[in-house]
Order: structure tokens, then sequence, then C-alpha cells
């Protein structure tokens, strides 16, 4: 179990327990969140940055490093969710995230609309070129299981894309990793 899952899970935990709370009577917690996420507790507000093709994991068809479903993003619902996406040009292919409900079968490409509105970049087929951003801004709704999907013909199938949980209010926005 990585670190990152192990104190995000106690501090999850200990929050929802009643945990411990900083001044003001904010949520502090003793460990900090991967350096790609930040996290607004106040605001319900989540921000992410999300690196396509980091690094050669899964011959450069990941977000952050992962595919297959090895990593679960939860983010309460109603939420605000903001998505910095990069296209690192690792592997010099396009790359889109769309946010998909779970259905336990991956989609050949991308589907339109998404299912949670604005939960997608622009050029979902044709993906975001390399070395090129886009934005995504969303609210999460409703709970449920969903994946964090490349929209690019192939991409997902073989295995670019990553578990997305919305879960009912009271949680904090969590990071695990098998």
């Amino acid at each position: 179990m990585s670190f990152y899952r192990i104190v995000w899970l106690a501090a999850g935990a200990a929050l929802l327990a009643g945990g411990v709370l900083g001044a003001g009577g904010r949520a502090a917690l003793s460990a900090a969140p991967p350096a790609w996420m930040r996290v607004d507790a106040a605001h319900k507000l989540v921000s992410f940055t999300v690196t396509a093709a980091q690094g050669g994991a899964n011959g450069t068809l990941n977000f952050n490093g992962y595919a297959n479903g090895q990593m679960t993003v939860i983010v309460p619902a109603g939420w605000r969710v903001h998505i910095d996406f990069v296209n690192s040009g690792a592997g010099a292919l396009p790359h889109s995230l769309e946010v998909i409900r779970d259905t336990g079968k991956i989609p050949s490409q991308g589907i339109e609309p998404p299912t949670i509105p604005k939960a997608e970049t622009g050029n979902l087929i044709a993906g975001v070129p390399p070395m090129q951003k886009d934005t995504v801004d969303f609210i999460t709704q409703p709970p449920g299981r969903y994946l964090w999907f490349c929209g690019v013909p192939t991409h997902g199938t073989s295995g670019m894309w990553v578990r997305f949980d919305i879960v009912p209010g009271g949680a904090v926005p969590t990071v695990t990793i098998k």
C-alpha cells in the first residue's frame, strides 16, 4: 500500500469521525495531498493538474503516470472540480479527458455528451495535441462510480483510464493508489 493511500485514508477517517479541526473550524490534515491536487474545503473546490502521458507508464497512455484503474480519485458530491489538463507530449500522441460513468465496460472512444455536464476537455475524440493544455471545470453530481477516460479512439481500451468516484457529502477529496 502506498504512503499517500495510507495517509489519505487515515486523514479521511479522522475527519469523518469528527477528526482534527484547525483554526476557524477548518479541517487540518497532517500530510499534504499529492503535488498535483489542491483542496479548498472551505469553498468545496478541488483542483487537479492532470498530466497525460506522464513518463512511459502503459506506453504513455496514462494520467499522472497511472492507467488501467490503478488510481482512484474520490470527491464529494456538490464540489467544484477544476482540472488543468496537460499533454506532456511523451509518445507524441494527442490525449483528452472525459468523466464517464463506470459501467464495467470501457468504450472504444469518447462519449458525447459527457456524463457530467462540462466534464471533458475540448476536442474529445481528436484530443489535445502534444505539449498543449486545456482546462475542465464542473460540479460533481450525482454520487456514483465514474472514470477519468481518454476519449481518443483506442486509448481508453488500451488502459488510459483511472477511477473517479463521487461520494455523498461529508467526505474530503482523496486519492488512492493500487
